[in-house]
């Protein structure tokens, strides 16, 4: 059955962000015709709800209590849309002509549950952008990495993920998804608040067998670090912590305690390499982070009920390993 706008919420979780949306909703309005968009609103306190309302009466704002994050707002936010297909598009992003239709398409087949749109650079836009790029890979360490960006190496597009094909992660700052399959999975784990929370979603995904995929035919810039910079410790922290989360929520049996065994010693590894640079405050962001997980460990525990029963094939190579022992700076 062909898959049309008019069956598609746009969803943008705003949090302060009056500035990004003057600058990247006339865009989204004019290049998404018929999908209905609407605004989660954390708890701001600047004035970007009240000029909304003002400016945009026709996009329908959700506001929330406090701010949840983008896990909880999401969360939250989105039991009150029932259109069968949402995108989780960040605030700072950028959309094109002709954006949807390739996306739509691919949604038709119903293997696929999740999608993103080729991701590159808002400052720089003949260069991927880090959260997201041309898709994203895991490997056998649950260290994510993307097609076009491996740890801080940026390609610039030069076509070669111009392409249609399976990933194992979608990005969250533009993360399409069918809204009966969000819910199936609970949805995004609010424990989280913010950073890879779109990985365990799309993890618990393939542990349902369903596909996440990767379209090279629709593009979007973005700003990336709008909330929180990409330099942030706690950025750090909870990018650290919440990977942990991941591998001991979503990976088969007691390989689990093998992986996080052997990212103990790797962190560790990063947290000397943060006192080398003289970046102590990343360094107790590792700590913190491990200590948060380690506090957690029991609830985190009980989300291991959705695991698959059959082994999910993940990248056999270490990035690590790969990255700053052979310095292979791409895919």
């Amino acid at each position: 059955m062909k898959v049309t706008t008019n069956q598609l919420a746009i969803v943008i979780l705003n949090w302060n962000g009056k500035a990004l949306l003057e600058q990247f909703l006339p865009a989204v309005l004019e290049f998404s015709e018929e999908a209905k968009i609407y605004v989660i609103d954390n708890a701001s306190t600047d004035d970007s709800i009240n000029w909304l309302q003002k400016k945009y009466s026709q996009i329908s704002v959700i506001p929330l209590a406090k701010n949840f994050g983008y896990a909880g707002g999401y969360q939250k936010g989105l039991k009150q849309i029932n259109e069968p297909y949402y995108c989780l598009l960040n605030s700072d992003v950028e959309v094109t002509k002709n954006w949807l239709p390739p996306i739509l398409e691919l949604f038709e087949d119903k293997t696929i549950s999740a999608i993103q749109p080729k991701i590159l650079d808002y400052s720089n836009k003949k260069y991927f952008e880090y959260a997201g790029g041309g898709g994203g890979l895991i490997d056998s360490l649950g260290y994510p990495y993307c097609r076009g960006r491996v740890f801080d190496s940026i390609e610039k597009d030069n076509g070669q993920y111009n392409d249609t094909v399976e990933i194992f992660w979608a990005s969250g700052a533009c993360f399409f998804i069918r809204s009966a399959d969000f819910w199936n999975v609970g949805g995004l784990d609010s424990d989280y608040f913010a950073h890879q929370e779109e990985i365990d979603l799309c993890w618990r995904l393939h542990n349902h067998g369903k596909k996440i995929m990767y379209c090279g035919t629709s593009t979007i810039y973005h700003v990336g670090g709008a909330s929180l910079a990409y330099v942030s410790p706690k950025k750090t922290f909870l990018n650290f912590r919440n990977s942990l989360y991941s591998i001991l929520k979503n990976v088969k049996g007691t390989k689990a305690f093998g992986v996080l065994f052997l990212r103990m010693l790797l962190d560790g590894l990063a947290g000397i390499q943060f006192l080398i640079q003289m970046k102590p405050k990343h360094f107790f962001a590792i700590l913190k982070a491990y200590f948060s997980f380690y506090k957690n460990l029991t609830s985190t525990l009980k989300k291991r009920k959705n695991i698959s029963k059959k082994e999910i094939h993940y990248n056999t190579k270490s990035i690590v390993v790969d990255y700053f022992v052979f310095k292979k700076y791409k895919n």
